[in-house]
């Protein structure tokens, strides 16, 4: 592969990751400015559905920015998983533990406070 092919194939590969990026973005603004009730009201696991969407796009997005523009792709695959499984683990878990926590403060402070929905 030439120089010129491979720029050309860089080059149409980061155009790709940025639609991709772009269109998650533009899902979660959407999706966080109209909040449809729907995804908004109900509770699945001690959240809205909303927020596990939002969870999940952002595990993506941080997926892609990871894998293409850190490079990770060209790096060994041991030391691909080692920094993609960890970076995903330690994320699922704070989230879960910030739900979790949030779940508790807002039923313990939930009659004290009046809170603006």
């Amino acid at each position: 592969m030439t120089h010129e092919q491979e720029h050309t194939s860089h080059t149409k590969l980061i155009w790709k990751v940025f639609a991709i990026l772009s269109i998650i973005t533009i899902v979660e603004v959407y999706l966080g400015i109209t909040k449809p009730d729907a995804l908004y009201l109900t509770k699945i696991f001690g959240t809205s559905p909303l927020n596990i969407i939002f969870l999940i796009l952002t595990l993506v997005k941080a997926y892609y920015i990871t894998w293409f523009f850190m490079h990770m792709a060209d790096e060994k695959k041991s030391l691909r998983r080692a920094v993609v499984w960890t970076a995903v683990f330690v994320i699922i878990y704070l989230a879960t533990l910030l739900l979790i926590e949030g779940n508790y403060i807002n039923e313990v402070l939930g009659p004290l406070t009046k809170w603006n929905y």
